[in-house]
Protein backbone atom coordinates (compact mmCIF):
# COMPACT_ATOMS: atom_id res chain seq x y z
CA UNK A 1 0.00 0.00 0.00
CA UNK A 2 1.21 3.39 -0.91
CA UNK A 3 1.08 6.44 1.52
CA UNK A 4 -1.69 8.34 -0.17
CA UNK A 5 -3.33 4.87 0.25
CA UNK A 6 -2.73 4.13 3.94
CA UNK A 7 -4.06 7.83 4.41
CA UNK A 8 -6.72 7.13 2.55
CA UNK A 9 -7.82 4.14 4.06
CA UNK A 10 -7.50 5.70 7.75
CA UNK A 11 -9.83 8.94 6.74
CA UNK A 12 -11.95 8.68 3.42
CA UNK A 13 -12.36 4.89 3.22
CA UNK A 14 -12.75 4.49 7.11
CA UNK A 15 -15.89 7.55 7.04
CA UNK A 16 -17.63 5.48 4.39
CA UNK A 17 -16.90 1.93 5.78
CA UNK A 18 -18.70 3.48 9.02
CA UNK A 19 -21.25 5.10 7.37
CA UNK A 20 -20.75 8.65 8.41
CA UNK A 21 -18.80 10.02 4.95
CA UNK A 22 -21.40 12.52 4.90
CA UNK A 23 -19.85 14.15 8.16
CA UNK A 24 -16.41 12.83 8.05
CA UNK A 25 -13.49 11.53 5.74
CA UNK A 26 -12.89 14.86 3.67
CA UNK A 27 -12.01 18.52 4.24
CA UNK A 28 -14.89 20.27 3.01
CA UNK A 29 -17.36 22.94 3.78
CA UNK A 30 -20.15 21.06 6.06
CA UNK A 31 -17.77 18.27 7.46
CA UNK A 32 -16.49 18.05 10.78
CA UNK A 33 -12.59 19.76 10.64
CA UNK A 34 -10.68 17.80 12.56
CA UNK A 35 -7.31 18.59 10.67
CA UNK A 36 -3.38 17.59 12.14
CA UNK A 37 -0.01 18.81 10.57
CA UNK A 38 3.49 16.86 10.67
CA UNK A 39 7.12 18.13 10.20
CA UNK A 40 7.21 16.65 6.93
CA UNK A 41 5.39 15.74 4.06
CA UNK A 42 3.67 11.82 4.73
CA UNK A 43 3.44 10.73 1.01
CA UNK A 44 7.34 11.00 0.90
CA UNK A 45 7.72 9.76 4.75
CA UNK A 46 4.74 8.00 6.07
CA UNK A 47 6.29 7.86 9.86
CA UNK A 48 6.33 11.73 9.85
CA UNK A 49 1.97 10.95 11.33
CA UNK A 50 3.75 9.15 14.31
CA UNK A 51 4.95 12.82 15.40
CA UNK A 52 1.40 14.86 15.08
CA UNK A 53 2.46 18.88 15.73
CA UNK A 54 -0.83 20.36 15.56
CA UNK A 55 -4.40 19.28 16.15
CA UNK A 56 -7.93 21.13 14.86
CA UNK A 57 -11.08 19.19 16.61
CA UNK A 58 -14.30 20.31 15.10
CA UNK A 59 -13.37 23.76 14.12
CA UNK A 60 -11.16 24.36 17.43
CA UNK A 61 -6.87 23.93 17.68
CA UNK A 62 -6.02 21.56 20.55
CA UNK A 63 -2.64 21.26 20.16
CA UNK A 64 -0.29 23.41 18.59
Amino acid sequence: MSPMEAIQAATVNAAELLGWDEDIGTIAPGYFADIIAVAGNPLENVTVLEDVRFVMQGGKVVKQ
